[in-house]
């Protein structure tokens, strides 16, 4: 890895934005590196609770109960956390006098002494990230596996940095205030609409998984997914060297499906074999996640053997197609990660059976009339809950029986009773969860929670 600078924090006034996980790691971190710290945070110190008290004792100025022009307009730097929208006013006046503003991802990176790969994407972050972790340690690697998931980047760079790599999920989030981020292999696993509540449209989105590669350089490689239009357009705007995956045709160099296994193809046209008989996890999306994990683990230079046992082993990720339990022939499954349209075509393209669907939440201002044809031809009936039920009822409603509930429990019980022997009941919301619950996690737990207390009296229409 090539050397950098390391940025000079000691005395300077560094405000962050934003007190979650990453908020609290950052201000640690800066705090320890001599910074002058100021945290601004929308929520009141009633709101906040536990976070706020881990940070006792630090000196640090606190605004709480929103932003302020002025807490912001005297800061050397400004670090904001994922969640943060970078077009708040604050930030955008701070920009404009010529302040610099990061996010947490960012100031991580320009203290990190080890190699990086970093995975983003609509859909798939998670698994494909979580993957490259198992098989890079199954090869004898130390990894450190964290971002968007898990440890925060920032409180790894406080550690001895011992491992080989450093995984991370990175989000177009945290993307967007990168200036120097630079993975060693940046993997951009594929592009649908999301978070249009946050980005001004879609192409803005576009732009921002795409800066993942802004400063690799022509010995980094960037890792695309071929039979994304949107994720394919960048193999011919990068520096770095373009690796690909598809599950449709053969690939020069990377990986590539044929007949119940992934092939990887390296740059000297040697093959090697991955077969997929034992894999446990479910849906086609998984088969990219799968490609891009073995592709970037061979850049790695791990071994077949190693690669092979994870992915026969690999049980997959809490929330993402999660087998919940089946009752009277009934399978229940958690997709509560399944957040944008996007990911939802992919869980019901994973069924063969009829699906009883529940959908819903925070609407994130995406078109759900990809969803119009699998909604017609794959699902028996829908549930839909929260913020957005009108809308998607408006939009897809028509095309099979449907539903609007107040509660999850109501939905869970609804398509129950509506489902037969061999049906598939499928959390699947394609919405953010913030409108009902703390975040997805919690909404998938409360659904698995209640299909474990079902009795198997639910059903009816079996003839």
């Amino acid at each position: 890895m090539s050397k950098r600078e390391i940025m000079d924090l000691k005395g300077k006034k560094v405000l962050v934005v934003g007190l979650a996980r990453t908020g609290v790691a950052a201000v640690r971190f800066l705090a320890g590196r001599g910074a002058k710290v100021k945290v601004s945070e929308a929520k009141s110190a009633e709101e906040l609770g536990a976070p706020l008290k881990t940070l006792k004792g630090l000196p640090v100025k606190w605004e709480l109960g929103g932003h302020t022009l002025p807490f912001f307009s005297d800061a050397d730097l400004i670090v904001v956390s994922p969640g943060v929208p970078m077009d708040l006013k604050p930030l955008a006046k701070a920009r404009a006098k010529g302040i610099s503003v990061i996010s947490e991802v960012e100031l991580a990176f320009q203290f990190l002494r080890r190699p990086l790969i970093a995975v983003t994407g609509t859909n798939g972050k998670t698994t494909t990230t979580t993957l490259l972790g198992e098989m890079l340690r199954a090869s004898g690697k130390r990894a450190f596996v964290g971002g968007n998931i898990g440890t925060p980047l920032i409180e790894y760079v406080q550690t001895e940095q011992e491992d080989e790599w450093v995984v991370a999920e990175i989000s177009s989030f945290q993307l967007e205030g990168t200036l120097k981020f630079r993975p060693t292999i940046g993997i951009l696993l594929n592009i649908t609409e999301d978070h249009l509540d946050r980005y001004p449209n879609f192409p803005a989105y576009i732009r921002a998984k795409g800066m993942i590669f802004q400063n690799q350089g022509k010995e980094d490689y960037a890792l695309l997914n071929a039979d994304d239009p949107l994720t394919f357009q960048f193999a011919h705007q990068v520096e770095s060297q373009v690796i690909l995956f598809s599950a449709q045709r053969p690939v020069p160099v990377g990986g590539f499906f044929e007949q119940g296994a992934i092939l990887f193809q390296g740059a000297d046209g040697q093959r090697e074999r991955f077969g997929l008989y034992r894999l446990k996890i479910k849906g086609a999306h998984n088969l990219e996640n799968l490609m891009a994990a073995i592709t970037a683990c061979k850049i790695c230079g791990c071994p077949r053997e190693a690669v092979q046992k994870v992915i026969d082993e690999f049980q997959g990720i809490e929330h993402r197609l999660e087998w919940v339990r089946e009752i009277d022939g009934v399978s229940f499954f958690n997709d509560s990660k399944g957040t944008n349209v996007g990911s939802v075509v992919k869980s019901l393209m994973s069924f063969q059976k009829p699906i009883l669907l529940i959908a819903g939440g925070r609407d994130k201002g995406g078109d759900y009339s990809p969803l119009k044809m699998l909604i017609a031809e794959h699902v028996k009936g829908m549930a839909l809950i929260g913020e957005a039920r009108e809308r998607i009822c408006a939009a897809l409603g028509g095309l099979t029986e449907t539903v609007k509930v107040d509660t999850l429990e109501e939905a869970v019980h609804w398509a129950f009773s509506k489902a037969a022997p061999g049906d598939v009941v499928l959390l699947s919301p394609a919405c953010a969860s913030f409108d009902m619950f703390e975040n997805y996690q919690e909404r998938g737990k409360r659904f698995k929670s209640i299909v474990h207390g079902l009795s198997g009296h639910g059903l009816s229409g079996q003839g």
